[in-house]
């Protein structure tokens, strides 16, 4: 009986540490819209166990707030288009 209630036990405790996981997702919330001549640094992150889509972060800078990070949505029209800008962008070495 003890063995069964240490084995439930331990069930228990992995169940709630894997729904913590989920906490870790950076990107749980989606940033406004930008500006593409804001646009210091681009990182796409790809898909993690504990992230349900790709985590697309990118960093701002403005004269008023300084840098800035924002998580942007992958399935927004308007961050298909700073993906595509930006790509062509850093090809042109700038």
């Amino acid at each position: 009986m003890k063995l069964l209630t240490a084995a439930l036990l331990l069930l228990f405790i992995a169940m709630c540490l894997a729904s913590a996981e989920g906490v870790k997702c950076k990107c749980s919330r989606k940033g406004p819209k930008i500006r593409f001549s804001n646009v210091r640094k681009l990182e796409v992150k790809p898909r993690y166990p504990f992230c349900v889509e790709e985590m697309i972060i990118v960093t701002l800078w403005t004269r008023v707030r300084g840098e800035q990070q924002h998580c942007l949505n992958p399935k927004r029209q308007n961050t298909v288009r700073l993906l595509k800008w930006y790509r062509v962008w850093k090809e042109k070495g700038r």
